[in-house]
This record gives C-alpha cells, structure tokens and sequence, in this order.
C-alpha cells in the first residue's frame, strides 16, 4: 500500500546530488517500497536547465524520472545508512514519447517510477510522466549502484 508522504522539494534536494534549478521534483505525492509519485512544476520555469532553443523537450522527462527513481532510493535507505549507494543511469529502454515537449502543460507533472527488479548492484524501474491525466512519456531504466567502485 503506498504510504502519503511528506518530502518537500528542500527534502528532496538534501538527499539527491542534484541541487538549485537542477533539482526538478517539488514533492513526493506517495510512495511505497515498490513505486513512488512525484510531482513538479519545474517543467514550466524559463530558468529550467535542460531548456534548449527556448523549449524543453519531452526526452527531458527521463531526467524527472531518473530523479524520482533517485528520490525513491533515498525514502529506502536505512536511516543509519553512513553513504548511500550512488545509483547511475546506465540504460533506458521502451521510451514512448506521446508529445513533443513538456512545457506545453501549465499544470503539474506527475512522475511515477515503479521498481521491477533490485539486486545489491541493480536496479530496474518502469517509469510514466503525465499531465492532467494525459501520459506523455513511458518507459524503463537501468541503474547501476556504486558503479564507480567497479572503475577501480
């Protein structure tokens, strides 16, 4: 069942590497240890800083998830946790895009990120991002943890 939860955009930002206007998620709706819900606002900001040419286009919206899946992993982590895996987006797969770019919704992004799959090294997400009830962006992602300790 998936619990309410209260993480703010100053929560989110406080457990995931990115920081000021590259932190895209303002809330998380919901989660449980299978999925989460995410909502931002940030697609509709002119200082967004995936924007190109003016405009920001749909493939953005696998960072919203790769955002979501990282916010999930830290709502995970045990609270006694000293460093928490750093996970890397090594693969997406499946990606539909159903428009053309995400600032052209004024409302809210839901992003939702559901586990398939979690092993000590990786992860596999499905994840969807909608606006007012209209799915924009499907698909799956890879992440890998700790992959820099595998460099060495």
């Amino acid at each position: 069942m998936l619990k309410p939860a209260a993480p703010d955009h100053r929560w989110i930002a406080s457990h995931i590497p990115h920081q000021g206007t590259m932190c895209l998620l303002d809330s998380v709706q919901q989660w449980d240890e299978q999925e989460i819900t995410c909502v931002a606002y940030s697609h509709s900001a002119p200082d967004n800083p995936l924007r190109a040419h003016g405009r920001l286009g749909i493939a953005c919206g696998i960072e919203y998830a790769a955002q979501a899946m990282a916010v999930h992993g830290a709502l995970l982590a045990p609270a006694d946790i000293q460093t928490p895996k750093v996970g890397y987006l090594v693969s997406v797969r499946g990606v539909k895009m159903a428009v053309d770019r995400l600032d052209a919704f004024a409302g809210a992004l839901e992003v939702k990120a559901n586990c398939l799959m979690a092993s000590e090294s990786n992860m596999l997400y499905a994840f969807t991002l909608s606006a007012d009830g209209t799915l924009l962006l499907e698909g799956r992602a890879a992440v890998m943890l700790n992959a820099e300790s595998l460099a060495l």
